[in-house]
């Protein structure tokens, strides 16, 4: 029988995915499908989704398997009622590789303080050496897929990394932390943190007045993750007072930024407008059909969400 896979996502995206699915597809060894943008919904097999499409109710797909979406972060779809389907998560090398390509450069650019160097092209010489990797302690928020990427490369550049998650970690060269107390811990020790926590109930606004009083004096934050795991309110007010050094952030509650967020104006703050990384068409698809293929085979579907986590 031909498998239906509708591809449910904005309309901007189908010419970017329609192609690379269709190799990555037939790579797997899937040759009798059909592959649309719009389908009868009690024919549909698969879906390939993202949260921001019009698709928003699921009760009409009762034969549908599973919901494979094509972004990281599932916040915008966990909490639908109406999707019972299994639904799978974006694990994607190109995403990954975007995101420590991000992180490292920007952890750099402070660590470096390349940004007070370009303020000092006056002519005037004052040379002002940074300390080495090894001296400047960072903390990474979130040791999932990204977290756990950026942390080993930050790593292997030399800095002491510390991990914080919310359930018990190991990985080799970080040093792991967990619960309320290794959150302290973490947040006490980091000169730069980095921000790559899915958004649950749990994690939305982490880093309060309470959290980023405990950075050190002069700490910068990194937040590539979700703008809500930061109170802005509270963010704002540790850069006025100079107990934070600098916010480089590329998420944000409301997306595109409003013109007249404060955030713009900030000389502490960067505004990066969620370009961290992306999903890539091409690797994207490939984890897409691996996944169609498992499902196929009877085999466990790869990056299934846990409804009860949020993740």
């Amino acid at each position: 029988m031909t498998l239906n896979i509708l591809f449910a996502a904005t309309e901007a995206r189908w010419p970017q995915y329609e192609a690379p699915l269709h190799r990555a597809l037939e790579a797997e060894g899937i040759t009798d499908y059909r592959l649309a943008t719009e389908m009868p919904a009690e024919e549909v097999d698969y879906i390939v989704y993202a949260p921001n499409s019009d698709l928003q109710d699921f009760t009409p797909y009762t034969r549908t398997k599973a919901v494979l979406n094509l972004w990281a972060g599932v916040e915008g779809i966990v909490g639908n009622r109406t999707l019972t389907q299994p639904l799978c998560r974006m694990v994607d090398s190109g995403l990954k590789e975007g995101m420590v390509e991000w992180v490292t450069g920007q952890v750099l650019r402070h660590h470096l303080g390349i940004d007070e160097v370009l303020a000092r092209q006056s002519g005037e010489w004052r040379p002002s050496v940074p300390p080495l990797a090894r001296n400047r302690p960072v903390g990474v928020l979130g040791l999932g897929e990204l977290g756990a990427a950026c942390a080993g490369a930050l790593a292997a550049l030399n800095f002491p990394v510390a991990g914080w998650s919310r359930t018990e970690k190991h990985i080799p060269g970080i040093t792991c932390h967990h619960g309320a107390e290794g959150l302290k811990t973490v947040l006490a020790g980091s000169q730069i943190v980095v921000l790559l926590l899915p958004l649950t109930g749990a994690t939305e606004n982490i880093l309060d007045a309470d959290a980023l009083s405990r950075l050190p004096e002069g700490a910068v934050i990194v937040n590539p993750g979700r703008g809500a795991l930061i109170e802005d309110e509270a963010l704002l007010a540790g850069l006025d007072a100079g107990h934070l050094g600098h916010a480089t952030l590329d998420v944000f509650r409301q997306e595109p930024l409003p013109a007249d967020h404060p955030f713009w104006r900030h000389p502490k703050i960067t505004v990066s407008p969620h370009v961290a990384s992306e999903t890539r068409p091409e690797t994207a698809a490939e984890v897409v059909a691996r996944n169609i293929r498992r499902g196929e085979a009877g085999e466990p579907f790869l990056h299934l969400v846990d409804r009860g986590a949020g993740y």
